[in-house]
């Protein structure tokens, strides 16, 4: 059975509650080849306190390990929340085939945000597909945030 783009970011999905729980914002992201999931993640910045560990690139790095390449450009990401600068040039260099997210990131979104970088003259290009469960995706980050600023008050 072919599984859906549904599918595979409801999974994404599950991630990104998994962060929440973790007081992290709540990004999922998983990588698919051949329709098999390789490698599943969710935001981790505030628990490692490391700059990059955002869901994408630790979804890279875990489907590098599995295909023991950097090449991973027979593969798609289904990330929940449109890729920041530093992600989407990850995306870019580990030549991920199709990219696929759910909601818009309009304070540092890198496809229809602030910056289209997928749409830049780079050696790879990366097939987008937007807006994929974005209600789904939206609601966990109003709902994470609006629960930050309750407990702040």
């Amino acid at each position: 059975m072919l599984k859906s783009d549904q599918y595979f970011m409801s999974i994404a999905l599950e991630e990104a509650e998994i962060a929440a729980q973790n007081n992290e914002v709540p990004i999922g992201a998983v990588i698919v080849k051949d329709g098999e999931l390789i490698a599943r993640a969710h935001n981790e910045r505030e628990n490692t306190q490391k700059t990059v560990s955002h869901a994408e690139i630790i979804a890279i790095e875990k489907a590098n390990k599995k295909l023991q390449s950097w090449r991973l450009d027979s593969c798609t990401l289904y990330v929940t929340i449109e890729p920041c600068p530093m992600c989407a040039g990850a995306i870019i260099q580990s030549r991920i085939k199709r990219l696929v997210y759910g909601a818009k990131d309009n304070k540092s979104g890198s496809h229809q945000g602030i910056i289209n970088l997928f749409d830049q003259a780079f050696n790879h290009r990366v097939n987008v597909e937007p807006e994929i469960k974005k209600e789904a995706a939206s609601k966990l980050m109003k709902d994470f945030f609006e629960k930050l600023r309750q407990t702040k008050k």
